[in-house]
């Protein structure tokens, strides 16, 4: 059983780090628009994050969603 007790904290210590590095890229792409920013390349966050909740947008479920993320993501 400590193996998997293991593994549940390591794949939330590895959520954890890349909520944070999503978080790092939007600030970055906020503060340089289109600017290529060295880590990150040409690879662009928002247009990304953009596109899944585009995805989602039927019947306004994109906002019901978005606001949802948000709330969660603020509450940590």
């Amino acid at each position: 059983m400590e193996i998997i007790k293991n593994i549940g904290i390591w794949a939330k210590e590895l959520a954890t780090a890349g909520l944070h590095v999503v978080a790092l890229g939007i600030v970055l792409n906020v503060l340089f628009g289109g600017a290529i920013i060295p880590f990150l390349g040409e690879l662009n966050i928002i247009n990304n994050i953009m596109g899944i909740l585009g995805g989602l947008s039927n019947e306004g479920l994109l906002g019901l969603v978005g606001a949802f993320i948000i709330y969660h993501l603020l509450n940590k």
